[in-house]
């Protein structure tokens, strides 16, 4: 969750200046009863007209692991709690009032930092949150604090033309005569006051800094506050050959380009400038108005955060960065996974910030001209980094290869590893496309990874999710409909409202707007040259249209277009669609040169239990009528169940003497359909310990739950077998390519008794199977 800290407005503060929280007393301590008042008509904006409202109520304490790491949290989301049903006070404004130490019935010693808020009707469809979609938060005081003083409107840097006015609503916790500067002059003083209110007025232009000053006897107490006047913009095409992001001129020059056409100016922020507005980082604007772009200076080997502030109101971090940090889910990363991370600015910004890295060491390739395995020949091994070892990192993932090695796989597909939300997922909810997710590890570590792999004959294939991407995604903040709680219609990259509702997730990318496709081929590219990366599979590709349909001529070409601009950077890319279309659609991309995810679990499945409505045929590109071994066939996927968990549960146990539900009978049939999974001719996948005959449920606990990684199957002996079984497999087809992979392959797939046979003039094989 990104976090907003808000200075806010005080009860009885003007009508103008009406805030989307107001707290009474103005500085509440821990043990303070206290007054909440939301007014939903600000921030979002998503719940006017909406009552009953309900808070959502948690708090940030000593103990939370990042600043939006809630704690004692009120209220069952979805349900109608009467603790947390707020007065509707009518006009959109709501209240709710309680005891803090009760109402979060924190424990004796707990130190509270803030009080947080999101806000929500009964059901908690739409929810209330401060304007970029950040979570409320309202810091709470020091009881015997002394002198406290503060500005509560405006909010954070403000951006104003000359002429304008500002109102200004100051406070201080007691008595004291209060002084209001600008740049140093002094514009107005009250004396044994509480409270200031202040139009000020833009006189010059440039970088402002206003300072509240509150005084009683010896005590004297600061707040201060940034507003800046807008240059003249300049107007310029982006140079020649810089692109979205960040482009590394040399080790100490950076030129940024962001797009973002429709919006009238952009500020960048960062470490350089202490995340405060000035000119000097006022970006240039392109003659066509699509982009903003500035060149910075920079120190050689430092790193920097960075972000873009769109308009004075949306702060976002580059769509386009190659790392980011998470001011939620960054302290969760082990150190040892990433030494020396570089610090969140906190108190400085909010939300998620890029990082720039200019002059830093670059990784030294060992593999320079690692060629990977044909389609053909592909044994692909998938896994899940953080339920593969428990490490969770690509060093222990770079350990491990011996043990594929000596499988026999020759590529290994990791599920997403571009950063996605949070720390712990499958992947599937992409936040940053560009950006390595640092969960597993640097970027030096990754490359380091797809080396050692290089060096073991194995590609690396990244699973990459283009179909859709959640709430955290950039492209989405800068272009947001609050009031429907989805994309706004102008969004370049997105669709307001999916098109194919039978299969949407998150929300749906517009694969037919230009600006999509340029989005997609920066990423591409990016990944393809920086990490050396062998192939992508692309998530779901059915998605890419804006129809629900299982033909589509729009889609072939969208995707045709986008394979040819991989293929001009490496020819030898592996691209993988999980497409779920019509056969004669998947037969014309095949032919093509996509390789493509065939699911034929169920009938893997139904043979290693025993049941006899199995039938392999579809397993094999030639059953399909395709011409081009472009089928990737499975008896186990990430998103499938578990083989042997199937095995165990549902075998069949007819005959008491073979009992598929017993452990050596169970593997003994699942050595069964890997000889015939992973021999039917074509680019064949194994799922992570498939091999050792995993049999945990991909619903234990949930789906996407983490898994128990059970290592010490290996040293079973039966599930050793399986292994070795399993390797002699892979082995035999890559020792006799010429029999299994070009030789002449005629089947009898269904039934019981499946058979394969294999002539070349070199040699014969014969694959027989009694499944009964």
């Amino acid at each position: 969750m990104r976090k907003l800290l808000l200075g806010l407005a005080l009860v009885g503060a003007t009508a103008g200046f009406a805030q989307i929280l107001s707290v009474t007393p103005a500085f509440p301590t821990q043990n303070d009863s206290v007054t909440i008042v939301y007014n939903a008509a600000q921030g979002n904006g998503a719940l006017v007209g909406t009552t009953p409202v309900y808070a959502h109520a948690g708090l940030i304490t000593s103990t939370s692991t990042s600043p939006t790491n809630w704690q004692f949290v009120q209220g069952t989301w979805g349900q109608p709690t009467a603790k947390v049903l707020m007065t509707d006070l009518g006009g959109n404004v709501h209240r709710i009032k309680y005891h803090i130490p009760t109402f979060y019935g924190f424990p004796t010693g707990t130190q509270v930092q803030e009080l947080a808020f999101v806000f929500r009707n009964a059901a908690g469809t739409v929810v209330g949150r401060s304007a970029d979609g950040s979570d409320i938060y309202y810091p709470i005081y020091p009881a015997n604090a002394g002198l406290l003083a503060a500005f509560f409107a405006p909010t954070g840097p403000q951006i104003a033309e000359i002429g304008d006015t500002i109102s200004l609503v100051a406070a201080s916790n007691q008595s004291a005569t209060l002084k209001i500067y600008d740049n140093g002059v002094l514009k107005t003083t009250v004396l044994n006051a509480t409270s200031l209110n202040y139009d000020l007025l833009v006189t010059q232009s440039g970088q402002h800094t206003v300072v509240l000053e509150a005084t009683s006897g010896t005590s004297t107490a600061y707040d201060t506050l940034i507003y800046v006047s807008n240059p003249i913009q300049m107007v310029a095409s982006v140079p020649q050959g810089w692109v979205d992001g960040a482009n590394y001129l040399n080790d100490s020059t950076v030129g940024l380009v962001l797009r973002a056409p429709g919006k009238e100016f952009v500020y960048l922020l960062g470490d350089f400038n202490n995340f405060l507005p000035n000119t000097s980082h006022f970006m240039n604007k392109s003659v066509d108005g699509q982009r903003f772009w500035l060149q910075i200076s920079v120190t050689p080997g430092q790193t920097y955060a960075y972000q873009y502030w769109i308009d004075g109101a949306i702060k976002i971090a580059d769509p386009f960065a190659e790392l980011i940090l998470d001011p939620g889910a960054d302290a969760g990363i082990p150190a040892g996974t990433w030494p020396g991370l570089h610090p969140y600015p906190t108190g400085k910004t909010t939300g998620f910030c890029a990082l720039l890295r200019p002059g830093k060491t670059e990784y030294v390739w060992k593999n320079t001209n690692f060629a990977p395995p044909g389609k053909a020949d592909l044994i692909i091994y998938e896994l899940l980094v953080r339920d593969f070892i428990a490490a969770r990192n690509y060093q222990a993932l770079i350990d491990t290869l011996g043990y594929l090695q000596r499988l026999g796989i020759n590529a290994i597909e990791l599920m997403p590893n571009n950063e996605f939300e949070n720390n712990e997922s499958w992947g599937y909810n992409p936040s940053f496309h560009m950006a390595l997710d640092k969960y597993y590890g640097t970027p030096e570590k990754f490359k380091e990874f797809v080396d050692s792999c290089h060096s073991k004959g194995i590609a690396v294939i990244a699973d990459m999710v283009f179909n859709h991407a959640f709430g955290q995604s950039p492209l989405l903040a800068m272009y947001w409909d609050s009031a429907n709680n989805r994309p706004a219609a102008n969004n370049p990259w997105f669709n307001a409202v999916c098109p194919h509702p039978a299969y949407c997730w998150g929300y749906d990318f517009n694969h037919e707007s230009p600006a999509t496709e340029d989005f997609m081929d920066r990423v591409t590219t990016f990944w393809m040259q920086e990490y050396r990366i062998d192939g992508i599979r692309f998530d779901f590709t059915k998605g890419m249209v804006n129809a629900q349909t299982d033909f589509s001529v729009v889609r072939q070409n969208l995707l045709k277009r986008m394979g040819d601009t991989i293929w001009a950077i490496n020819p030898n890319a592996h691209l993988i669609l999980e497409h779920w279309c019509n056969n004669n659609e998947e037969k014309i991309l095949s032919d093509y040169g996509f390789m493509l995810w065939g699911n034929q679990t169920y009938n893997f499945h139904q043979a290693a239990a025993g049941h006899s409505q199995s039938n392999f045929s579809w397993a094999y590109h030639g059953s399909r009528g395709w011409s081009q071994p472009g089928l990737v066939s499975y008896p186990e996927s990430h998103d499938e169940e578990r083989l042997m968990y199937e095995v165990n549960t549902y075998g069949n146990q007819s005959n008491p003497n073979h009992n598929p539900r017993s452990l050596a009978t169970g593997l003994g049939r699942a050595e069964a359909v890997n000889l015939f999974a992973y021999l039917i001719p074509g680019p064949r996948m194994v799922w992570m310990f498939g091999e050792l005959g995993y049999d945990v449920s991909i619903n234990n606990p949930c789906r996407v739950c983490n898994k128990p990684i059970l290592w010490n199957y290996y040293q079973v002996p039966e599930r050793r077998r399986l292994y070795d079984v399993t390797a002699a497999i892979f082995n035999v087809r890559r020792a006799h390519p010429a029999t299994f992979r070009d030789g002449t392959f005629s089947h009898s797939l269904a039934g019981n008794v499946k058979r394969m046979i294999f002539n070349s003039p070199g040699m014969d094989a014969v694959v027989l199977g009694n499944f009964a």
